[in-house]
């Protein structure tokens, strides 16, 4: 499997971003995710493709969780 570079800078962007992603996914508002965006995820593994729709994968949810320990913990 060939794996895109995506720098450190842009990972932490896409990290803060991921909450927002996820919520739009939840609300069945995609089509507001800039394409970039989603490809860079899914290069991550953050997110995947399933029948046709975006679904967060396992690692996606832990960097959810990471982000939400760190906003209740103020780090």
């Amino acid at each position: 499997m060939i794996r895109a570079f995506i720098s450190i800078q842009r990972q932490d962007s896409l990290r803060t971003e991921l909450r927002r992603v996820v919520d739009l996914l939840k609300l069945r508002r995609a089509g507001e995710i800039s394409e970039s965006v989603i490809n860079d995820l899914v290069l991550l593994s953050w997110l995947e493709w399933s029948g046709g729709s975006l679904r967060l994968t396992t690692t996606g949810a832990n960097i959810c969780r990471q982000q939400h320990v760190a906003l209740e913990t103020g780090l």
